[in-house]
């Protein structure tokens, strides 16, 4: 694997004589699978050969390799302009890779604060007795935090001294600076809390029936969406004869013909895509799986996207990132990403620009081709009725029959 990178007898000679002279054809391997570039992969093997010449030429052992030494070296490194973004990046993974390997010893594990040990707690409630998802589970952790640390500061945390005043002074602040919507998330996380620590005897009173609603109604909105046509010209803003192109093409092709979510495209695995029934498998919110047809012309986009778009990786997610190292999406706001790329390539200006457009898109399309509520609950995959309701107000010729006449002046 080293000769596919270094041809220089003298530079092949270094890397076997360094410090991570048994080691280094792991990197190689790494470098060569995650489709760095030629230039790329020798800049990185060359990194870490220098920096095994570095620990010897200052008489550390492997031993006592940690990412302090990895400081050092970069610090030394940048004297010299050198350092190159990505280089430390790739070093942490270095010494991860060799502790995996049982090289180097074991990171000690940190001593946990007292932060730390009341959210672990609160973590390992909502995931074993309240089953919620990773993703929800992540944003009510951060919010406790934020309200943990707005609180207690740098005192000790003491939960009997939480008060009313604390937990309103706390929403009113997020008022600020987030929408109703999200900061429905925000109560919704606060009482979770409140009540986990009233069951546990952390607490004496009952903080959480005192947090207020938020002003928020359901169905207070209408639908943003894009017309047909529109859509279409999203779809052939891809150039088809990249790899890029086509990667974004199936994606929005996904988001338009079946009304997926972002994060359902972000969890899409390459075994979720069963050919020989003509379906596949949508990991979707709440752990939920469903199993949708694929349409003729998705199909033949995800085939040619797998066949000649998709680079070769290690990741079974369909989607990977074009740029190395190749693997997947880190989360919905890379799908998101390319939905508004597209959208601004064809100068359009919608109030929304997200993944959720098309899933919009194709629910008011279906009704204005007169599709019911049902059925687009059905194909949206709606587990409650009235979250479907949402799309009657853009039906306008069912709302011209509701409308009532103007009173005249006099009548």
């Amino acid at each position: 694997m080293l000769t596919a990178i270094l041809s220089s007898p003298w530079y092949l000679q270094q890397a076997r004589l360094g410090l991570f002279g048994d080691y280094i054809d792991g990197l190689a391997s790494h470098l060569l699978a995650q489709g760095y570039r030629r230039d790329s992969r020798r800049h990185k093997l060359h990194l870490v050969v220098a920096f095994g010449h570095w620990l010897q030429a200052h008489r550390h052992r492997l031993v006592a390799l940690d990412e302090a030494k990895v400081d050092l070296f970069l610090r030394a490194r940048r004297r010299h302009r050198t350092v190159q973004r990505g280089d430390l990046t790739l070093l942490h993974w270095w010494l991860e890779h060799l502790r995996s390997g049982g090289h180097i010893p074991l990171r000690p594990n940190p001593t946990p604060s007292a932060l730390d040990r009341a959210l672990l707690a609160y973590t390992d409630y909502l995931q074993r007795e309240r089953g919620l998802a990773q993703r929800t589970v992540g944003q009510y952790q951060g919010y406790i935090r934020e309200f943990l640390v707005s609180r207690f500061r740098h005192s000790s945390i003491r939960f009997n001294a939480l008060s009313q005043a604390d937990t309103h002074g706390y929403l009113q602040r997020k008022s600020q600076v987030v929408c109703p919507n999200a900061l429905h998330g925000v109560v919704a996380a606060l009482r979770s809390y409140l009540t986990f620590l009233r069951l546990h005897g952390k607490l004496q009173t009952d903080l959480a029936s005192g947090i207020p609603a938020v002003a928020c109604w359901r169905l207070s909105t209408v639908p943003k969406y894009l017309k047909p046509a529109e859509v279409e010209q999203l779809l052939n803003s891809c150039n088809q004869g990249t790899v890029r192109g086509q990667r974004d093409y199936t994606v929005l092709l996904l988001l338009a013909r079946l009304g997926l979510r972002a994060g359902e495209l972000v969890a899409m695995r390459l075994d979720d895509l069963h050919w020989d029934s003509g379906e596949m498998l949508v990991r979707g919110k709440g752990q939920r799986y469903d199993r949708l047809p694929i349409p003729e012309d998705v199909g033949t986009a995800l085939a040619t996207y797998l066949r000649d778009g998709r680079p070769p990786c290690q990741t079974r997610h369909v989607f990977v990132r074009i740029c190395a190292p190749h693997r997947e999406f880190g989360g919905s706001y890379a799908i998101s990403a390319i939905v508004q790329q597209a959208i601004d390539r064809i100068g359009l200006h919608p109030p929304r620009k997200g993944a959720h457009v098309l899933r919009h898109s194709l629910a008011t399309h279906m009704l204005q081709k007169g599709a019911t509520l049902t059925e687009i609950g059905e194909v949206l995959r709606h587990r409650n009725p009235i979250t479907t309701e949402l799309y009657s107000k853009v039906d306008l010729n069912a709302l011209h029959a509701l409308a009532q006449p103007w009173p005249e002046e006099g009548v």
